[in-house]
């Protein structure tokens, strides 16, 4: 198998990277970097018909969201990094379950700036974490039109400092329907347009 069915199937059954052995990292990351030797976008920070949209995570070796599903009695859900070109905005949003009515919510929006034909510098400006229900959360959809919108939820909402909290992405891989991107702690994040 070649390219991205390749990446799939070695994707398949890790619970987007929580159970995947120390073997099936090795062979997903192979898959990852024989995928981005195909990358078909050449500079894919200006293919913004591409960016724009709503991704489901589908891999990941970043601790820090993974580390969500470690919480006692919290399971995680999708997570999603949606991109909305014409305000330079990113949101990521992870949903969590766990106890009946405690369903919670933890978002946090950028800002991204272009800085090469595949880099971008994300300055992290917002972080909401709450429940579900308080927040009126039914989809990322809704949920973005919300804060774009400015609204103030029932929730844990604060600024975060985008001097201090900042960091880039490299999207390496994009055609219609996949993204592949590496993060300047190390990570590596494969995602889905919904």
């Amino acid at each position: 198998m070649m390219g991205k069915a390749a990446l799939i199937d070695a994707i398949a059954g890790t619970n987007r990277g929580l159970l995947a052995s120390d073997q099936q990292k090795q062979a997903i990351l192979v898959a990852i970097a024989n995928l981005e030797d195909l990358n078909p976008t050449p500079c894919p920070v200006e293919a913004s018909n591409l960016l724009d949209g709503n991704w489901r995570l589908l891999y990941t070796t970043s601790n820090g969201l993974l580390n969500l599903d470690r919480v006692p009695l919290c399971k995680l859900g999708q997570i999603y990094q949606c991109i909305r070109v014409n305000t330079t905005s990113v949101y990521n949003i992870a949903e969590i379950y766990g106890l009946p009515y405690l369903e919670g919510l933890v978002s946090v929006a950028a800002k991204f700036e272009p800085v090469s034909g595949r880099r971008v510098q994300v300055k992290f400006q917002r972080s909401i974490v709450g429940l579900q229900r308080l927040i009126g959360y039914s989809s990322p959809e809704n949920f973005i039109q919300q804060i774009e919108a400015g609204q103030k939820f029932t929730a844990i909402d604060v600024p975060i400092n985008s001097d201090t909290q900042q960091g880039w992405l490299d999207i390496t891989y994009i055609d219609s329907d996949l993204r592949i991107g590496r993060g300047n702690e190390g990570s590596v994040f494969v995602l889905s347009k919904t």
